[in-house]
């Protein structure tokens, strides 16, 4: 049965859900999501403004389908589940060659244990991260395992004797019976305070605790404690990255050039900088810096576990209110997007644009350049996408042999497939 477009866009119906564009051989392009359904597919074969990526996946629908859903919250969770399942070309894709790691507390357990993990599981278990510095995860854990005495051991069990750790006075041998539960929670609940910033209170509850043991002439302990609360203190002091006075917030910033586009993310506990990421969009260099925004965050926090309080950005989005909504009823608490306009919390969005600025400008620079350079050198409309150079060689005039070298763009070569 033959698809009439015309026809079909008058059968759409006027309520929220998602559609679904298809090429000839019933591979997925694109997955959106609408309020108005007969409005937003419409809009696709008009003839307006539309970006290059628009216009090239506009051209190769030869037919659609769409989901009626109840509501625009139900066709924002639908549409991500698809795009996610499907990964349509021209939907925005997120591509990142590293696996961040993060610090894992399992605080299901009676006497946890604090290790690196690059897989985020919904175990009841706390993450701190992601650290885009793996050297940085390794130093704080080595931190807390000097620091702390918490169990090495990989696999808890009861022994009949402690292994060296506890005669280092590395660990407080719950294995055979020398600490209780609440006392070796109280160390897990210091650490967990360490790794979300609140540094401050720690210091407080190590200052009485040193005076309580100094009081009962416990010297040696005490010196343990004062020991820890200096370090504690020096490393209060590296975190420090401005004067934001907020409780969790992530911070994005998206720089984008004719090459590329890159999304910088900052995450903010307490006014420290405990990680970054960032992530590199293909094809999407031509769009409106809220749609790319919008996309990316949809993707990124919707499937998210550790969520923060606030996420500031550049521009407002479309669906800043839906999707905070959806946020919110996932965390279990009030989620809200911020575009600061004045002060500290500008500049810091200010800076992770700049950090997108600088991470894209370093990823294939050279390459960049040449291209840039040769686009301007030959005066072209556009980047050159495909580079095709000829070698002839001969023999005074005879045996003549020709050979062709052909570099495509990356990005291209997707496009024509």
């Amino acid at each position: 049965m033959i698809f009439n477009i015309k026809e079909e866009l008058k059968k759409l119906p006027n309520k929220p859900g998602v559609y679904i564009m298809r090429d000839k051989n019933d591979t997925i392009l694109y997955v959106g999501k609408a309020v108005v359904l007969k409005n937003r597919v419409k809009q696709y074969f008009m003839k307006n403004n539309k970006t290059a990526r628009i216009e090239k996946m506009v051209s190769l629908i030869d037919h659609f389908e769409y989901i009626v859903t109840d509501s625009e919250a139900e066709a924002l969770i639908l549409e991500c589940n698809l795009i996610k399942k499907n990964m349509p070309k021209f939907n925005v894709l997120l591509k990142d060659d590293k696996t961040y790691p993060y610090i894992k507390i399992d605080v299901t357990s009676d006497y946890p244990n604090v290790f690196m993990t690059r897989t985020l599981k919904n175990d009841g278990a706390k993450y701190f991260g992601p650290y885009a510095n793996p050297g940085a995860a390794k130093e704080m854990l080595k931190f807390i395992k000097e620091r702390f005495q918490i169990r090495q051991c990989k696999n808890f069990k009861s022994n009949k004797r402690a292994c060296i750790n506890y005669d280092i006075k590395r660990c407080l041998a719950p294995c055979v019976n020398k600490v209780s539960k609440e006392d070796y929670k109280k160390q897990i609940d210091q650490i967990i305070m360490l790794l979300e910033g609140k540094t401050d209170e720690i210091i407080k509850d190590l200052d009485k605790e040193m005076k309580e043991l100094s009081s009962k002439q416990e010297y040696e302990k005490a010196a343990i404690v004062r020991d820890k609360k200096q370090a504690i203190e020096r490393i209060s002091i590296k975190q420090k990255v401005s004067n934001i006075n907020e409780n969790s917030i992530d911070v994005i910033g998206i720089y984008k050039n004719e090459m590329s586009v890159c999304v910088e993310i900052f995450f903010v506990r307490n006014s420290k900088m405990i990680g970054r990421e960032h992530y590199f969009l293909d094809n999407m260099q031509d769009e409106e810096i809220k749609v790319i925004l919008s996309d990316f965050i949809k993707q990124y926090y919707l499937e998210k576990i550790d969520l923060p309080n606030k996420i500031m950005m550049q521009e407002k989005i479309d669906d800043d209110e839906i999707i905070a909504g959806l946020l919110s009823e996932r965390a279990n608490r009030k989620v809200e997007f911020k575009v600061p306009q004045k002060g500290e919390k500008l500049k810091f969005v200010e800076m992770a644009i700049n950090n997108a600025k600088i991470t894209l400008e370093n990823k294939n620079k050279e390459k960049e350049s040449i291209v840039l350079g040769l686009k301007e050198a030959l005066n072209l409309q556009k980047l050159p996408r495909r580079i095709e150079t000829f070698d002839i060689s001969n023999f005074s005039g005879d045996y003549m042999v020709a050979g062709m070298c052909v570099a495509i763009d990356r990005c291209y070569k997707e496009e024509l497939n």
